[in-house]
């Protein structure tokens, strides 16, 4: 369990399979205090959460799963308010009534199935660590696909908002459920398993990820404006090819959140960059004249690393609100 640095335990407990809950603990994030004589509601109406992380702030990630009131995959920012900081599971232990999507704490980012059909724990990169262009940055874990992403993420007017993509390396046979960094040698640890929906099906494992020192040309920073997205890399792009409006495409969907299980891809449209430029070494910054706020947005970068190859990188996300 994750532990603060008074020695409180945290996690996230799952509410029932589309019934109601029947116990007060169904579908929340949980703080036990040290000494295990109390146990508050931080937070509501998540549905199958996977995970919990504990961020500097004293905020929270908490991941959820495609199904019932959950049109698709989910990270949840989360501020630990108490039971009406809501997050969309009718099904879950809360007295929230209105079912509309106004009355829940929107997701940092919708996850299609496509990129991840079942997202674990999140953690950070401690700074300090062995891994380039990456210390620092967050990470999502995969039990569906046995994957590693970055997450990179803002908050706008309030709202947090971002994506993620997944790093350039094998798949793990299972799926990944769980990761630290060690302190030594500054590098990922993680163990999987697998036991229900997923396409890595070895029974379970324990992994080692190590800093290649190659690049990794990983998105870890992303910014909605009006007409714009910025994209912040790990390391440096080619100047010159980073500025052709043709090697990006984006496209959007919106979701409809229901009892039903899921939900498919409403209004899919393309969305045209006609212009990108440089905003530092690392950094892109993407003109789309009709950029909206969207449940779901895809970014494609062609890109070529500073005195490197062609490299390809996805980035899927949301847009909860145009900052300035």
């Amino acid at each position: 369990l994750q532990t603060d640095a008074a020695g409180n335990f945290y996690y996230a407990k799952s509410a029932r399979h589309a019934l109601p809950a029947i116990v007060a603990q169904h579908g929340t994030l949980l703080r036990v205090s040290a000494d295990g004589s109390r146990t508050d509601i931080l937070a509501t109406g998540f549905r199958a959460a996977n995970g919990v992380c504990i961020n500097p702030d004293g905020t929270f990630f908490v991941t959820d799963q495609e199904g019932h009131w959950m049109p698709k995959n989910r990270i949840n920012l989360v501020r630990g308010k108490g039971p009406s900081e809501f997050f969309g599971n009718m099904f879950g232990y809360h007295d929230i009534t209105d079912n509309s999507d106004s009355a829940m704490q929107p997701p940092l980012c919708w996850i299609t199935n496509a990129f991840d059909r079942s997202p674990s724990e999140l953690l950070w990169v401690p700074r300090e660590a062995k891994w380039g262009g990456l210390n620092g940055a967050l990470l999502n874990l995969s039990y569906g696909y046995g994957k590693i992403y970055t997450v990179p993420f803002e908050t706008a007017n309030g709202q947090p908002q971002g994506g993620l993509c997944a790093l350039p390396m094998p798949q793990f046979p299972t799926g990944v459920m769980r990761g630290r960094f060690h302190p030594g040698d500054g590098q990922f640890y993680g163990c999987g398993m697998f036991a229900w929906a997923g396409n890595q099906s070895q029974p379970g494992g324990f992994y080692r990820v190590r800093y290649t020192g190659k690049p990794a040309m990983q998105p870890i920073g992303l910014h909605f404006a009006k007409g714009q997205v910025r994209v912040d890399f790990s390391d440096a792009l080619d100047a010159a090819s980073a500025v052709d409006a043709a090697r990006y495409s984006v496209k959007a969907w919106n979701l409809k959140r229901g009892a039903n299980y899921g939900s498919s891809h409403v209004g899919e449209h393309p969305l045209k960059v006609t212009a990108a430029e440089l905003a530092g070494p690392k950094s892109v910054t993407l003109t789309i004249p009709t950029l909206q706020p969207t449940m779901c947005i895809e970014i494609l970068c062609k890109l070529k690393q500073s005195g490197g190859g062609e490299t390809e990188r996805v980035i899927d996300g949301t847009i909860n609100s145009l900052g300035e």
